[in-house]
């Protein structure tokens, strides 16, 4: 099997709609929070199809590695019983922290779609860039800020409400 071997390879990306695809992911952050969790998630899609979803689930199952990301590329990869995800793209409210950039890139996922940066722990260009770190065999293109505004109000307000309850 041939796999491509750079985001080139990639058919349409100038025509899909990533505004459409990121409110998806906000969706699945709207999940998360009515679990009393930071309000993240993501979708995996591929072509038209959105392949898998996930949303923040630590609290719940007392899981550091429960990211959104986490979740939606296992679930991705039993769906489409392969670990190299090269068809997808990754559409998450939250610029990956640096586990789940290791993930993305260990999965081979061409493309991450993040909604608003990470200060703190943003490892796709904020603190550090491990998505195109040029050491690693696999580089992912990665577009930013996708409905910034409506991704950071979604984690600025879950977080005004958490401190105004203690």
């Amino acid at each position: 099997m041939s796999y491509p071997q750079n985001n080139s390879q990639i058919t349409n990306i100038d025509s899909i709609d990533h505004e459409y695809w990121m409110q998806q992911a906000i969706l699945q952050a709207k999940e998360a929070e009515k679990l009393g969790e930071v309000p993240i998630g993501a979708i995996i899609v591929r072509g038209d199809d959105v392949v898998a979803k996930g949303f923040n689930l630590r609290e719940q199952t007392m899981d550091p590695t429960a990211h959104a990301e986490m979740i939606a590329i296992r679930d991705a990869s039993q769906q489409l019983d392969a670990w190299r995800l090269l068809e997808c793209r990754l559409y998450v409210t939250l610029e990956p922290c640096p586990m789940c950039a290791g993930a993305i890139v260990q999965a081979r996922v061409p493309q991450v779609i993040y909604g608003t940066t990470d200060p703190k722990a943003g490892c796709a260009g904020t603190l550090m860039n491990l998505l195109q770190e040029p050491r690693f065999n696999h580089r992912t293109e990665v577009i930013p800020n996708v409905l910034q505004e409506e991704c950071s109000l979604l984690l600025t307000t879950f977080f005004r409400k958490l401190r105004n309850k203690l």
